[in-house]
């Protein structure tokens, strides 16, 4: 069956290629609810590419080492995201975790976390005002953000916002944590240079080996895994848990849960869970 009334034919045949390759390559699951959303974000490449049918444009992302692989991937994903979002994690966080991971990490004074999933950084920048806030200055902090997308880490490692995708920050954090730009950049804002240098932005893809060894103290892997069949979920959670640290710290989407998908984390508030094995 092929799509009426558009610009270019979109056959089931062409949806079910495209969606394997999105599978195998990053896990996420396209329902068949998802094909309009589907061909609208290829058809911009199609365009671009000046390629004519989806035929060819499936021919071409057999070969993963082309460059149009990564614009493909990244059409693909979704980057949903804003600064201090599901604030309750965030105000747990300051409150009850980072307090008992320093107690914890006293002789060490090193604290480290990883935003898996961090799309254009909002949220591993939420996480850095917050630690500059609670853990005093001569501690070694430091926070690895990844993404599957190269232009959200891109992004997410310029620091540069426009100023009205900045909500949910307090002024107080306003005036501490951005500067105003200036000219024809009146309407943006860039992230201080301190919350800047604490932060390491890198591509990555959940599903191929991690580009670390850990431990990990928390983990933030929010709205992620809810693209995931439960086989993937598993796996993924079991390789989380072989680079935290016991009795660390693992923060999920609103969505999302880990019954029935590990044994080796335990919920202790919504969506908050520690390692236990």
């Amino acid at each position: 069956m092929a799509s009426v009334d558009k610009e270019f034919t979109f056959t089931d045949k062409n949806f079910n290629h495209i969606r394997d390759i999105v599978t195998e390559h990053s896990g996420i699951v396209l329902s068949d609810a998802k094909r309009d959303m589907v061909y609208s974000r290829l058809v911009r490449r199609l365009r671009a590419l000046g390629i004519r049918n989806f035929d060819d444009y499936c021919a071409l992302l057999e070969n993963r080492d082309h460059e149009e692989f990564t614009h493909f991937i990244n059409a693909i994903t979704t980057n949903l995201t804003s600064f201090f979002r599901e604030n309750h994690h965030f105000e747990m966080l300051a409150n009850e975790i980072l307090p008992d991971i320093m107690q914890r990490n006293r002789n060490s004074k090193k604290i480290r976390i990883w935003s898996a999933g961090c799309s254009t950084g909002m949220e591993p920048y939420s996480i850095a005002m917050v630690l500059k806030e609670v853990v005093p200055e001569n501690w070694d902090v430091k926070i690895l953000a990844t993404d599957l997308d190269t232009n959200v880490v891109e992004t997410g490692a310029r620091g540069i916002y426009q100023a009205d995708r900045v909500t949910g920050v307090s002024d107080e954090r306003m005036a501490r944590w951005f500067m105003q730009g200036r000219g024809i950049n009146a309407d943006k804002l860039k992230v201080s240079r301190q919350l800047r240098q604490m932060i390491t932005f890198k591509a990555m893809n959940l599903l191929q080996p991690f580009l670390f060894k850990g431990p990990m103290d928390i983990i933030f892997c929010r709205n992620v895994v809810i693209y995931f069949d439960k086989d993937t979920q598993r796996q993924l959670f079991d390789r989380f848990a072989n680079v935290h640290a016991q009795g660390s710290y693992l923060f999920i989407g609103h969505s999302e849960t880990l019954y029935n998908v590990t044994d080796r984390y335990q919920l202790i508030r919504n969506t908050v869970y520690r390692k236990i094995a």
